[in-house]
């Protein structure tokens, strides 16, 4: 899980799952209480489904 993608790129990470922004990477303050939980979920399960994918290159999970 990464906020700058580049980053993660450079350094030669092999699965990048974008996240929301440097000081909130999964969440976002300005969403209500249960949309922010819907958000952090999603992008939790997305980091989880990319952790069980087979790739064989470096992989941008957007």
């Amino acid at each position: 899980m990464a906020t700058i993608t580049t980053i993660s790129e450079s350094v030669g990470a092999n699965r990048i799952v974008p996240t929301i922004a440097i000081p909130y990477p999964v969440g976002n303050p300005k969403l209500s209480k249960g949309d922010e939980h819907t958000l952090r979920k999603a992008i939790v399960k997305k980091a989880l489904d990319a952790l069980t994918t087979e790739i064989t290159e470096p992989t941008q999970f957007e």
